[in-house]
Protein backbone atom coordinates (compact mmCIF):
# COMPACT_ATOMS: atom_id res chain seq x y z
CA UNK A 1 0.00 0.00 0.00
CA UNK A 2 1.39 3.39 -1.00
CA UNK A 3 2.46 5.73 1.78
CA UNK A 4 3.05 9.06 0.10
CA UNK A 5 5.02 11.89 1.70
CA UNK A 6 6.04 15.18 0.07
CA UNK A 7 9.60 16.36 0.69
CA UNK A 8 10.90 19.84 -0.01
CA UNK A 9 14.49 21.06 -0.29
CA UNK A 10 15.20 24.80 -0.09
CA UNK A 11 18.06 25.60 -2.49
CA UNK A 12 18.99 29.29 -2.19
CA UNK A 13 21.66 31.94 -2.46
CA UNK A 14 22.96 33.61 0.71
CA UNK A 15 23.98 37.23 1.09
CA UNK A 16 25.82 39.00 3.88
CA UNK A 17 22.65 40.00 5.79
CA UNK A 18 21.75 37.05 8.05
CA UNK A 19 18.35 38.52 8.92
CA UNK A 20 17.45 38.83 5.26
CA UNK A 21 18.65 35.28 4.57
CA UNK A 22 16.50 33.99 7.42
CA UNK A 23 13.42 35.88 6.28
CA UNK A 24 13.85 34.66 2.71
CA UNK A 25 14.24 31.07 3.91
CA UNK A 26 11.07 31.37 5.98
CA UNK A 27 9.26 32.61 2.90
CA UNK A 28 10.54 29.69 0.85
CA UNK A 29 9.41 27.27 3.56
CA UNK A 30 5.93 28.80 3.52
CA UNK A 31 5.83 28.49 -0.28
CA UNK A 32 6.93 24.86 -0.01
CA UNK A 33 4.12 24.11 2.44
CA UNK A 34 1.60 25.78 0.15
CA UNK A 35 2.91 23.51 -2.60
CA UNK A 36 2.09 20.44 -0.52
CA UNK A 37 5.37 19.82 1.27
CA UNK A 38 5.20 17.91 4.57
CA UNK A 39 8.92 17.70 5.39
CA UNK A 40 11.15 20.68 4.54
CA UNK A 41 14.94 20.83 4.79
CA UNK A 42 17.24 23.85 4.47
CA UNK A 43 20.74 23.85 3.06
CA UNK A 44 23.77 23.91 5.36
CA UNK A 45 24.25 27.14 7.38
CA UNK A 46 21.46 28.84 5.45
CA UNK A 47 21.43 32.02 7.53
CA UNK A 48 24.83 33.26 6.33
CA UNK A 49 27.37 33.06 3.54
CA UNK A 50 29.68 30.06 3.85
CA UNK A 51 32.19 31.78 6.15
CA UNK A 52 34.54 28.78 6.36
CA UNK A 53 36.40 29.86 3.21
CA UNK A 54 38.72 31.77 5.56
CA UNK A 55 39.92 31.51 9.15
CA UNK A 56 38.50 34.59 10.83
CA UNK A 57 37.40 34.62 14.47
CA UNK A 58 34.95 37.43 13.77
CA UNK A 59 32.71 34.85 12.12
CA UNK A 60 31.98 33.14 15.44
CA UNK A 61 29.78 36.11 16.28
CA UNK A 62 27.29 34.47 13.89
CA UNK A 63 26.90 31.50 16.24
CA UNK A 64 23.83 31.21 18.45
CA UNK A 65 22.71 29.05 21.31
CA UNK A 66 20.52 26.24 20.07
CA UNK A 67 17.81 24.72 22.24
CA UNK A 68 14.04 24.44 22.20
CA UNK A 69 13.56 28.03 23.40
CA UNK A 70 16.29 29.89 21.51
CA UNK A 71 14.92 32.67 19.24
CA UNK A 72 15.67 31.07 15.88
CA UNK A 73 14.33 27.69 16.97
CA UNK A 74 11.19 29.25 18.46
CA UNK A 75 10.45 31.03 15.18
CA UNK A 76 10.92 27.80 13.25
CA UNK A 77 8.78 25.87 15.74
CA UNK A 78 5.97 28.37 15.29
CA UNK A 79 6.22 28.02 11.53
CA UNK A 80 6.23 24.22 11.71
CA UNK A 81 3.12 24.24 13.88
CA UNK A 82 1.29 26.82 11.75
CA UNK A 83 2.01 24.95 8.52
CA UNK A 84 1.82 21.41 9.97
CA UNK A 85 5.20 20.50 8.52
CA UNK A 86 8.42 18.93 9.76
CA UNK A 87 11.41 21.28 9.46
CA UNK A 88 15.10 20.34 9.38
CA UNK A 89 17.20 23.50 9.74
CA UNK A 90 20.99 23.80 9.66
CA UNK A 91 22.43 26.34 12.13
CA UNK A 92 25.73 27.56 13.61
CA UNK A 93 25.60 26.56 17.28
CA UNK A 94 27.38 28.27 20.15
CA UNK A 95 27.73 25.69 22.89
CA UNK A 96 30.01 27.86 24.97
CA UNK A 97 32.75 30.43 24.42
CA UNK A 98 35.27 28.76 22.14
CA UNK A 99 33.07 25.69 21.53
CA UNK A 100 30.97 25.77 18.38
CA UNK A 101 29.14 23.15 16.34
CA UNK A 102 27.68 22.80 12.88
CA UNK A 103 24.21 21.70 13.94
CA UNK A 104 20.82 20.77 12.50
CA UNK A 105 17.58 20.91 14.49
CA UNK A 106 14.53 18.77 13.79
CA UNK A 107 11.06 20.15 14.52
CA UNK A 108 7.91 18.06 14.26
CA UNK A 109 4.70 19.06 12.49
CA UNK A 110 3.08 20.16 15.76
CA UNK A 111 5.98 22.51 16.49
CA UNK A 112 7.63 20.25 19.05
CA UNK A 113 11.41 20.25 19.30
CA UNK A 114 12.65 16.72 18.62
CA UNK A 115 16.33 17.47 19.08
CA UNK A 116 19.47 18.23 17.15
CA UNK A 117 22.32 16.58 15.29
CA UNK A 118 25.87 17.91 15.43
CA UNK A 119 28.07 17.36 12.39
CA UNK A 120 30.51 14.55 13.14
CA UNK A 121 33.05 14.75 10.31
CA UNK A 122 34.76 18.14 10.00
CA UNK A 123 36.82 18.98 6.88
CA UNK A 124 39.95 21.08 6.64
CA UNK A 125 40.65 21.81 2.98
CA UNK A 126 41.30 24.94 0.92
CA UNK A 127 38.12 27.06 1.06
CA UNK A 128 36.62 24.64 3.62
CA UNK A 129 38.46 25.46 6.86
CA UNK A 130 35.79 24.05 9.14
CA UNK A 131 38.14 22.64 11.78
CA UNK A 132 38.96 26.24 12.66
CA UNK A 133 35.33 26.80 13.66
CA UNK A 134 33.59 23.55 14.53
CA UNK A 135 34.09 20.99 17.27
CA UNK A 136 33.12 17.49 16.07
CA UNK A 137 29.67 16.38 17.12
CA UNK A 138 29.12 14.30 20.24
CA UNK A 139 25.43 13.38 20.00
CA UNK A 140 25.87 10.35 17.78
CA UNK A 141 23.77 9.39 14.78
CA UNK A 142 20.08 9.77 15.58
CA UNK A 143 16.84 8.86 13.90
CA UNK A 144 13.98 11.25 14.65
CA UNK A 145 10.47 9.78 14.69
CA UNK A 146 8.37 12.52 13.09
CA UNK A 147 4.67 12.54 12.25
CA UNK A 148 5.38 11.79 8.61
CA UNK A 149 8.51 9.61 8.56
CA UNK A 150 11.47 8.30 10.54
CA UNK A 151 14.31 10.53 9.43
CA UNK A 152 18.04 10.78 9.98
CA UNK A 153 20.24 13.82 9.45
CA UNK A 154 23.84 14.10 8.32
CA UNK A 155 25.60 17.32 7.36
CA UNK A 156 27.74 17.85 4.25
CA UNK A 157 31.15 16.22 4.89
CA UNK A 158 29.37 13.37 6.66
CA UNK A 159 28.04 12.38 3.25
CA UNK A 160 31.35 10.78 2.24
CA UNK A 161 31.34 8.23 5.06
CA UNK A 162 29.27 5.05 4.55
CA UNK A 163 29.51 4.23 8.27
CA UNK A 164 27.42 7.29 9.15
CA UNK A 165 24.60 6.40 6.78
CA UNK A 166 24.73 2.76 7.89
CA UNK A 167 24.25 3.69 11.54
CA UNK A 168 21.11 5.58 10.56
CA UNK A 169 19.90 2.68 8.46
CA UNK A 170 20.34 0.26 11.33
CA UNK A 171 17.91 2.37 13.37
CA UNK A 172 15.19 2.05 10.75
CA UNK A 173 15.72 5.39 9.02
CA UNK A 174 13.34 5.90 6.09
CA UNK A 175 14.86 9.14 4.78
CA UNK A 176 18.37 10.54 5.24
CA UNK A 177 18.51 14.34 4.88
CA UNK A 178 21.87 15.96 4.19
CA UNK A 179 22.07 19.79 4.34
CA UNK A 180 25.12 20.74 2.28
CA UNK A 181 27.36 23.59 1.15
CA UNK A 182 29.51 22.26 -1.66
CA UNK A 183 30.86 23.65 -4.90
CA UNK A 184 34.03 24.09 -6.89
CA UNK A 185 36.90 26.53 -7.04
CA UNK A 186 37.80 25.65 -10.64
CA UNK A 187 35.53 24.27 -13.39
CA UNK A 188 37.85 21.29 -13.87
CA UNK A 189 37.56 20.34 -10.23
CA UNK A 190 33.81 20.62 -10.30
CA UNK A 191 33.17 18.09 -13.09
CA UNK A 192 34.80 15.14 -11.31
CA UNK A 193 33.94 16.11 -7.75
CA UNK A 194 30.30 16.74 -8.57
CA UNK A 195 29.90 13.25 -10.04
CA UNK A 196 31.54 11.64 -7.01
CA UNK A 197 29.38 13.68 -4.62
CA UNK A 198 26.16 12.48 -6.18
CA UNK A 199 27.26 8.88 -6.71
CA UNK A 200 28.37 8.21 -3.13
CA UNK A 201 25.06 9.47 -1.76
CA UNK A 202 23.04 7.41 -4.20
CA UNK A 203 25.07 4.47 -2.90
CA UNK A 204 24.00 5.24 0.68
CA UNK A 205 20.37 5.03 -0.41
CA UNK A 206 20.94 1.65 -2.05
CA UNK A 207 23.07 0.18 0.74
CA UNK A 208 20.54 1.16 3.41
CA UNK A 209 17.31 0.70 1.43
CA UNK A 210 16.07 4.21 2.17
CA UNK A 211 15.46 7.56 0.51
CA UNK A 212 18.20 10.18 0.58
CA UNK A 213 17.65 13.92 0.15
CA UNK A 214 20.67 16.21 -0.30
CA UNK A 215 20.11 19.97 -0.33
CA UNK A 216 22.84 22.32 -1.49
CA UNK A 217 23.20 26.08 -1.74
CA UNK A 218 23.67 27.79 -5.08
CA UNK A 219 25.59 30.76 -6.48
CA UNK A 220 29.11 32.15 -6.33
CA UNK A 221 30.49 33.34 -3.00
CA UNK A 222 33.86 35.16 -3.15
CA UNK A 223 36.69 34.36 -0.78
CA UNK A 224 36.73 37.34 1.63
CA UNK A 225 40.50 37.06 2.15
CA UNK A 226 41.41 36.95 -1.56
CA UNK A 227 38.62 38.43 -3.65
CA UNK A 228 40.73 38.57 -6.82
CA UNK A 229 42.48 35.44 -8.00
CA UNK A 230 46.13 35.87 -9.12
CA UNK A 231 45.58 33.22 -11.81
CA UNK A 232 42.87 32.51 -14.41
CA UNK A 233 41.61 29.63 -12.26
CA UNK A 234 39.03 31.68 -10.37
CA UNK A 235 35.40 30.85 -10.98
CA UNK A 236 33.78 34.21 -10.29
CA UNK A 237 32.49 36.39 -13.12
CA UNK A 238 35.49 38.69 -12.73
CA UNK A 239 38.04 35.97 -12.02
CA UNK A 240 37.41 36.12 -8.27
CA UNK A 241 38.66 33.44 -5.94
CA UNK A 242 35.90 31.66 -4.07
CA UNK A 243 33.36 28.85 -4.32
CA UNK A 244 30.74 28.38 -6.99
CA UNK A 245 28.10 26.33 -5.19
CA UNK A 246 26.66 23.92 -7.71
CA UNK A 247 23.15 23.47 -6.35
CA UNK A 248 21.68 20.27 -7.86
CA UNK A 249 19.81 19.36 -4.70
CA UNK A 250 18.31 15.93 -5.27
CA UNK A 251 16.23 13.07 -3.92
CA UNK A 252 17.29 9.45 -4.52
CA UNK A 253 15.05 6.44 -3.96
CA UNK A 254 15.99 3.11 -2.28
CA UNK A 255 17.21 1.81 -5.65
CA UNK A 256 19.56 4.78 -5.96
CA UNK A 257 17.61 6.38 -8.78
CA UNK A 258 17.37 10.17 -8.73
CA UNK A 259 13.68 11.03 -8.68
CA UNK A 260 14.10 14.81 -8.42
CA UNK A 261 17.03 17.05 -9.33
CA UNK A 262 17.33 20.83 -8.99
CA UNK A 263 19.22 23.15 -11.31
CA UNK A 264 22.89 23.96 -10.89
CA UNK A 265 22.57 27.75 -10.90
CA UNK A 266 19.12 28.85 -9.74
CA UNK A 267 17.31 29.18 -6.45
CA UNK A 268 14.69 26.49 -6.28
CA UNK A 269 12.05 25.02 -4.00
CA UNK A 270 12.28 21.32 -4.75
CA UNK A 271 9.08 19.41 -3.98
CA UNK A 272 9.13 15.66 -4.43
CA UNK A 273 6.56 13.00 -3.59
CA UNK A 274 8.07 9.77 -2.28
CA UNK A 275 6.51 6.44 -1.33
CA UNK A 276 7.68 5.20 2.05
CA UNK A 277 6.19 1.78 1.31
CA UNK A 278 9.09 1.38 -1.14
CA UNK A 279 11.51 1.29 1.82
CA UNK A 280 9.88 -1.84 3.25
CA UNK A 281 9.46 -3.41 -0.16
CA UNK A 282 13.13 -2.89 -1.00
CA UNK A 283 14.20 -4.46 2.30
CA UNK A 284 12.01 -7.47 1.46
CA UNK A 285 13.44 -7.86 -2.05
CA UNK A 286 17.12 -7.52 -1.22
CA UNK A 287 18.99 -9.23 1.58
CA UNK A 288 22.25 -7.28 1.36
CA UNK A 289 21.25 -4.19 3.37
CA UNK A 290 20.91 -6.07 6.65
CA UNK A 291 20.32 -9.86 6.63
CA UNK A 292 23.63 -10.84 5.09
CA UNK A 293 25.83 -8.49 7.06
CA UNK A 294 28.81 -10.22 8.70
CA UNK A 295 29.03 -8.13 11.85
CA UNK A 296 31.52 -10.63 13.31
CA UNK A 297 34.03 -9.65 10.60
CA UNK A 298 33.92 -5.86 10.87
CA UNK A 299 36.19 -5.36 13.88
CA UNK A 300 38.79 -3.44 11.87
CA UNK A 301 36.22 -0.69 11.25
CA UNK A 302 37.09 0.52 14.75
CA UNK A 303 40.66 1.19 13.61
CA UNK A 304 41.71 4.36 11.86
CA UNK A 305 43.69 2.30 9.34
CA UNK A 306 44.53 -1.39 8.91
CA UNK A 307 48.23 -1.85 8.20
Amino acid sequence: MKKAVNLSLIQMRCGSDTGENFDRALGFIEDAAQGGAQIVCTQELFKSPYFCQTEDWRAVDLAEEIDESSPTVLRLRELAADLHIVIIASLFEKRGTGIYHNTAVVLDADGSYLGKYRKMHIPDDPHYYEKFYFTPGDLGYRVFRTQYADIGVLICWDQWFPEAARLLGLQGCEIIFIPTAIGYSTPEEGTIYNHAWRTVQQGHAVANACYLAAVNRVGFEPDPSNPVSPSPDGVGPGGESGIDFWGQSFVADPDGMIVKLASNNEEEIVICEINLAAVKETKKRFSFPYRDRRVDSYGDLLKLYSD
